[in-house]
Formats: structure tokens, C-alpha cells, sequence
């Protein structure tokens, strides 16, 4: 009998765990680690934040999911040894043949002195139910998206956030006394897709009368005065904020020896295994340069074909195999718009000198389509 063990139920973690049920043999292990009871779609968390959605709509509990083979933990992963593949949690000690590392990227909001006690965080579910409280009461003033830090995941999102926000005040005829502006760490938008993907976003954000200024880094947050302090700038007042908190490597992962405090963890970008064999890394935990010098974006699609990759490659090591599936840096996004409408972009991010990214004429049918994404990913494996 083999046991994997896979520290992380994300995106990325639950790709990996139920390819490997399907790869494995039936006596074989699959054991996922995760501090939380729920597992939450991400993208949704826009919908949450604007009213489409409720909280409970998006997230799902561990202990119902429908492949009995995956065995789920539900405690924090406290300390890892990679040279032993093990995995201390919940006062337990596991030991594998592989470990997958996919805990994903930490949250850290109190980088920013002040931010921490903003509610509007809206990369967690309170978070976005808090914007949306806010957001229903807000007859006039000055809604701020901000991205104070790079990189962070979903490079959409805050985008995406903005034009959903601005789409709302719009519907309830409030457009005019409130404006809608974008401040963000990064030189541009969902900059490492291209310049043509940039600027088919900056175009959408300049068509709905959303104030832009890239390149702005917040320092610190007065929330008793409502202001924002940006590197350079006077402050900026705001009535609803509504912010992308700094991402960072999760501690365990440092303690572990596979990152630097200050980065991620490095793999070789086909395999996505570490310098320790049999130890792969995926997900937003991971830092993979690109040819053009940037590194590979944190999104769930390659997170999850990462996760399948690395799954295909575990189970025909154990079966004595060859491994012959690699990860491509092939991805796509959409990009929600607003009043039922979305784009798309989908390109190849390994490709050289620079990733070579198309972005698609927006409409109602990408909408659709992401629409239908959500069904998928609850109904495959819940």
C-alpha cells in the first residue's frame, strides 16, 4: 500500500487528490490536510462581494465530498519534512511515498499598517460579504478597489471587482454620486499576459468612468480618518474600500526549508517537483519564472493542471512507470464585466520570448460560460 499526502485543499490540492483516487491502485492512500471545514471557490467571491451570490453559496464542507477515497484531515499542517516526506498535523505524524505541497499563498493584510482592520477584504468570504454590506448602504461618495502589493492571485480579480461594483451602482441608479476608482501596486493591468490583454482591461475600466492609477503603493491606511496614504500622494479619502490584501509564502513552507521568507518555492516547471524527489509543489505556494523575466501568474487553472499533472506523474512512479506528463504554462481566464457580460483571454505562458496570450471580443456568452464553470466544479466532485 502507498500513501500520498497532499498539504493543501485548494484549487490545486483537490485537482491532485482526486486524479491520484482515479491513478491509484484501490489499496492505495490518498490523505489531503486542510485547516479549514469548507472548501471555497474563489472566483465566486466577486458575486459574494456584489450581491449575486450569498456566503454559503460558495464554499462546501470537506466531509462531503462525493470520492470516499480521499481522506481528509482537517487540521493545520504544523511542520513538514521533506526529506522524509512527512507531515505533522493535528498532533499526528503521516509519512508518504510523495508529498504535494499546494497551502497556497498567505494572506497578510497587517503588511500594511491599518489594513488589517479594514473589513473589505474581499479575498475571503467575510470580506466580501462585508463589501457588499457597505456597498447596498452607499448613496454617494468613493469607492476605492486597491491592490497595495504584487503578486497576488487571480490577476483579474480586482479588475473584474471594479466593473461588478460599478455595474451595481449603475442598476440602482447611483452611478452618478459615486465614483468607482482602481489604485494598484502593478505597472498595469494582468501585465505578464501582454500588452494586448492590457489594454483591452484598461479600455473596459476607461469605458465605465473607472479612475485607474497603476504603479501606487500603499504604505498605510487611516482607517479613523477614511484615508489612504499612497507612496507620493496626498491622501486618498475613500467611503467604501474594498482591497486585494499582500499575498506571502505560508510559514510552515519557510519552516520547511522550501522557500525564502521573502519567495516561494521553486520547482522545475514541467514536473513541478522539488529539489527533494518525490516532493512537488503547486498552486499559488509556487514561484515559476517565465522566460520574459516575470514570474507565471497565481491563478486556479494552473494550479489545478498542475495538481493533475503532478497526480499522473505520482501514479506511474508508484506503478514503476515512466513519467511522461508535464505541465505546459497553457492557461485561460475569464474576466467579468458586468451586466451579464465577460471576456476571455487564453494563451500559452511558456511560450518565448514572452507568454503569447489572445484576448477574446467580450459578451454575454463568456458569462455563460463561467456560469457554467461554477456548476462544473461543484457537481464533479460534491
Amino acid at each position: 500500500m502507498h500513501t500520498v499526502l497532499v498539504a493543501g485543499g485548494g484549487v490545486g490540492g483537490l485537482a491532485c487528490a482526486h486524479r491520484l483516487s482515479r491513478r491509484l491502485a484501490g489499496c492505495d492512500r490518498v490523505v489531503v490536510f486542510d485547516q479549514m471545514p469548507m472548501h471555497t471557490f474563489w472566483p465566486s467571491l466577486l458575486w459574494v462581494m456584489t450581491g449575486t451570490r450569498r456566503s454559503s453559496a460558495v464554499t462546501r464542507p470537506f466531509k462531503d465530498l462525493r470520492d470516499a477515497r480521499v481522506e481528509v484531515v482537517q487540521a493545520p499542517v504544523t511542520a513538514i519534512d521533506p526529506k522524509s516526506k512527512i507531515i505533522h498535523a493535528g498532533g499526528q505524524t503521516w509519512a508518504g511515498e510523495a508529498l504535494v505541497v499546494a497551502l497556497g499563498a498567505a494572506l497578510d493584510p497587517d503588511r500594511i499598517p491599518g489594513l488589517g482592520a479594514e473589513p473589505g477584504n474581499f479575498y475571503t468570504a467575510g470580506g466580501a460579504a462585508a463589501v457588499w454590506r457597505e456597498l447596498q448602504a452607499l448613496e454617494h461618495g468613493r469607492v476605492v478597489v486597491a491592490v497595495p502589493t504584487t503578486p497576488f492571485k487571480c490577476p483579474a480579480a480586482p479588475y473584474e471587482g471594479a466593473m461588478l461594483i460599478d455595474a451595481y451602482l449603475r442598476k440602482r441608479g447611483r452611478r452618478a454620486r459615486v465614483s468607482v476608482e482602481l489604485w494598484a501596486a502593478e505597472p498595469a493591468p494582468m501585465a505578464v499576459a501582454g500588452p494586448g490583454v492590457s489594454a483591452s482591461v484598461k479600455e473596459a475600466l476607461a469605458r465605465r468612468d473607472i479612475a485607474y492609477y497603476p504603479g501606487e503603493r500603499l504604505e498605510r491606511v487611516a482607517g479613523d480618518r477614511r484615508q489612504l496614504e499612497f507612496a507620493g500622494h496626498r491622501p486618498v479619502s475613500y467611503d467604501l474600500l474594498a482591497y486585494v490584501p499582500p499575498h506571502r509564502v505560508p510559514e510552515v513552507v519557510v519552516s520547511a526549508g522550501l522557500a525564502p521568507v521573502d519567495g516561494w518555492v521553486s520547482v522545475d516547471r514541467h514536473t513541478l517537483e522539488t529539489p527533494h524527489p518525490g516532493v512537488y509543489a503547486i498552486g499559488d505556494v509556487v514561484g515559476i519564472p517565465l522566460a520574459m523575466g516575470k514570474p507565471l501568474p497565481k491563478a486556479g487553472v494552473f494550479a489545478f493542471a498542475e495538481g493533475e499533472v503532478v497526480a499522473d506523474r505520482i501514479a506511474d512512479q508508484l506503478a514503476g512507470r515512466l513519467p511522461a506528463a508535464h505541465f505546459d504554462g497553457r492557461g485561460e481566464c475569464f474576466i467579468e464585466m458586468g451586466r451579464g457580460q465577460a471576456g476571455f483571454a487564453r494563451g500559452d505562458f511558456f511560450a518565448e520570448p514572452a507568454p503569447a496570450v489572445r484576448a477574446y471580443t467580450s459578451g454575454r456568452h463568456w458569462h455563460a460560460a463561467k456560469l457554467a464553470f461554477e456548476r462544473r466544479w461543484w457537481s464533479q466532485w460534491w
